[in-house]
């Protein structure tokens, strides 16, 4: 295992860039944008760059792309310096965030993110890096959080969000704009399903009151768990 005391006068360098067809529309950061800068940067940083991988897919966790798990088990052998364009193309969570920093410095190996200017090798820029790790990751989930909720006023104000409509509506195009329209018998259902869940009742027992009860799924015969769980959840979203 490399150390931070046995690295050789000209330090190795490994770049790894990543680029998805959301991260172009937002950062308008191309793959041969991220290589120039990454070996830009190795030169004036007087490090040797040996090799650059990349992924050209939008993947969420880190052990799913295979660039990146080369250029980590790269950088981990040479105990050389990662670099990446920004913590963006490097990972999209907390955990695999931190968990690559760690394993980074336990092979003695480092990481440089330009964008955010930090760099690894210091104690100052391992601190910043994993402050904004955390923040990113809260960033994203508030993101998250709003656009729930948004879709849950618009279906609470009778829009189609998209996809097929929910149980308990169907979709009217009478004025060219697709709207949710309640649709009876299926109302009947979820009066019955939000009833008998707040009883306490289980799904499985709740699919079987409702076939006991003459009251008919959408599709299929009988009222299945997993039909019944993306109801709850929904109507649980909606009462936000």
């Amino acid at each position: 295992m490399s150390t931070r005391t046995d690295r050789p006068s000209v330090r190795p360098a490994i770049g790894y860039v990543r680029v998805s067809t959301i991260g172009q529309a937002v950062e308008g950061v191309s793959i041969d944008a991220q290589r120039d800068a990454i070996t830009k940067h190795a030169a004036a940083a007087g490090l040797q760059l040996i090799d650059m991988h990349q992924d050209e897919l939008s993947g969420k966790r880190a052990d799913t792309r295979p660039g990146l798990q080369t250029a980590l088990a790269q950088a981990s052998e040479h105990g050389a310096v990662l670099i990446v364009y920004s913590l963006s193309r490097l990972a999209r969570s907390t955990r695999d965030t931190l968990a690559i920093a760690e394993q980074l410095e336990s092979a003695g190996a480092d990481l440089v993110s330009l964008s955010e200017k930090i760099d690894t090798a210091g104690a100052c820029g391992r601190m910043i890096f994993r402050m904004l790790a955390v923040l990113a990751e809260f960033e994203r989930d508030t993101i998250s959080e709003r656009t729930t909720a948004a879709l849950a006023y618009k279906r609470r104000q009778g829009f189609k969000t998209g996809g097929h409509a929910p149980v308990g509506f169907a979709v009217d195009r009478t004025n060219g704009k697709p709207r949710l329209v309640e649709h009876a018998d299926e109302q009947t259902a979820l009066a019955t399903i939000r009833e008998l869940h707040a009883a306490g009742m289980s799904l499985r027992k709740i699919g079987t009151e409702l076939d006991a009860r003459g009251i008919k799924p959408r599709r299929g015969r009988r009222w299945h768990a997993k039909v019944l769980a993306s109801i709850v959840r929904r109507e649980q979203i909606t009462a936000v």
